[in-house]
């Protein structure tokens, strides 16, 4: 009782000193929140939270519970935080009860572990300056060239082909330029390539996925070949990415797209309809009224890659989620309104393996198996479960493109996903053009160290689920531990 009585009594010291120094939290009037809307102060607000932990490392835990309610009070509607006790706080709380210290001074070395002193000089420098008066006029800002603070602090630009001009929008006509002035330099310590290749090293890769079935009469893993690559798109990158599929979706729907780029099936039952736009090649889902049998139609014609998709492509080459021998030219985007599915199949040999999808809006499960068996409408059973990541890369090669089917059930909600793809080269349409910045792309220089010393640190990922047979998509697995052989 009396370590939780020095709590609380630590906790009304540090309001006060709150209240002394003008630091309690009140950003409804604050003229540098005003300046950003409330999704981009949320995004920013979970950002900081989410690295509360290591901002907060080495500050005394009355300096931390300031920071903790400052944070907090970014988010729209949480003006009034000062009074309730955060997360950091419940865990300083714990620590301080079991007599723990609550400082972490520790370092990791090389110029890695430079980062937080060059920040923090940067930090006290400005809090010096400020103090005496000494701040600058805040530089004028256009809407159309403001990105959002949340983006500048995680790097959150896809492309990596070189600096962006500060006055320049950028290559692709969507994403949007550095913010320039005091918030450009105040966005981090560390040059471009070292930013990329920390947030490389920070992706998570699963790829042990095995689930045994006899395949004439031998044990066979159907799912080899798949991989599972989460952290390669941030929060605010599948923000924009999602935003600009929202804007294809409207230019279809208004007929600013070609004929067969934008599809918008009419719903005539659960899990039919959901609306898809294509890109590099016109894909037949099954043989169409003319006789043309499923696969790539040479004939039609739809539009080009976008310029965000060169971008999103090259990411996937670069932090070695697809290799540069095959580098998508075609994608698909699946809109998913809640109920729709994909019916099980293995995806048409007009495209080489491997091939990736990626995950947007909501998590889903993807149905493995050799043997897939449909319910009901948009209801389907498997023998293997994975569950789907927002913003994770699902990697199709080997047996687990080729000899297991895959579907995707009826999604709960909203779902958006871009397959990408590379056609084989005698199946490409007859106008195909190859796209130049897409040529010769190479992966990062990979520190093999380095890598391991990142794998070992990081938790691992949602292990595959074994689904009993006959089981549908709203009942629960027997078992959410390791996937075991099973024969069958």
């Amino acid at each position: 009782m009396g370590s939780a009585r020095r709590v609380r009594h630590r906790q009304s010291q540090g309001r006060r000193m709150e209240e002394e120094s003008g630091l309690t939290p009140s950003s409804a009037d604050d003229p540098f929140i005003m300046r950003y809307n409330p999704s981009e102060l949320r995004i920013a607000s979970e950002f900081l939270t989410t690295w509360l932990p290591f901002l907060s490392r080495g500050l005394c835990h009355h300096c931390t519970q300031i920071l903790s309610r400052r944070i907090a009070s970014v988010s729209p509607g949480n003006d009034d935080c000062s009074m309730q006790p955060s997360k950091i706080d419940v865990d300083f709380m714990a620590l301080e009860m079991n007599g723990d210290d609550c400082c972490d001074v520790q370092s990791s070395g090389s110029w890695k572990c430079g980062v937080s002193d060059l920040c923090a000089a940067d930090a006290t420098e400005a809090s010096t300056s400020e103090s005496n008066g000494n701040v600058g006029p805040m530089p004028s800002e256009s809407p159309a060239s403001r990105m959002s603070w949340a983006d500048m602090a995680r790097d959150d630009e896809l492309a990596t082909e070189e600096e962006t001009d500060p006055h320049k929008t950028s290559d692709n006509g969507i994403l949007p330029s550095r913010e320039i002035g005091v918030v450009a330099k105040r966005k981090t310590c560390l040059s471009r390539d070292q930013r990329e290749y920390l947030r490389f090293t920070c992706v998570e890769r699963k790829k042990d996925f095995i689930f045994l079935e006899r395949i004439d009469s031998k044990p066979v893993n159907i799912l080899d070949g798949l991989e599972l690559h989460t952290g390669v798109f941030s929060a605010a990158e599948q923000k924009r990415i999602v935003d600009f599929i929202y804007d294809l979706q409207e230019m279809g729907q208004k007929g600013e797209l070609r004929d067969r780029t934008f599809s918008a099936p009419r719903k005539w039952m659960r899990g039919k309809g959901r609306q898809t736009i294509q890109f590099g090649c016109c894909y037949n889902y099954a043989t169409d009224k003319n006789g043309n049998p499923p696969g790539i139609l040479k004939r039609e014609v739809v539009d080009p890659l976008p310029p965000l998709f060169k971008v999103i492509i090259k990411r996937l080459i670069r932090w070695h989620v697809l290799p540069p021998s095959c580098v998508p030219d075609s994608c698909i985007v699946n809109i998913y309104e809640e109920g729709d599915c994909i019916p099980p199949h293995i995806d048409n040999h007009d495209f080489v393996r491997p091939f990736c999808t990626i995950s947007f809006l909501s998590e889903c499960v993807i149905l493995f198996g050799t043997d897939l068996k449909a319910l009901g409408p948009g209801d389907f059973s498997g023998a293997v479960s994975i569950p789907l990541p927002v913003g994770s890369v699902l990697v199709l090669n080997g047996n687990g493109a080729d000899m297991a089917k895959h579907c995707v059930p009826a999604v709960p909600t909203k779902r958006i996903s871009i397959t990408f793809r590379r056609m084989d080269v005698s199946k490409r349409p007859f106008d195909y053009v190859e796209e130049p910045s897409l040529q010769g792309l190479q992966p990062l220089a990979y520190d093999a160290v380095d890598a391991e010393a990142s794998k070992k640190s990081m938790p691992q990922l949602p292990v595959i689920r074994t689904l009993k047979s006959g089981m549908g998509r709203g009942e629960e697995p027997r078992s959410q531990g390791k996937v075991r052989a099973r024969f069958q």
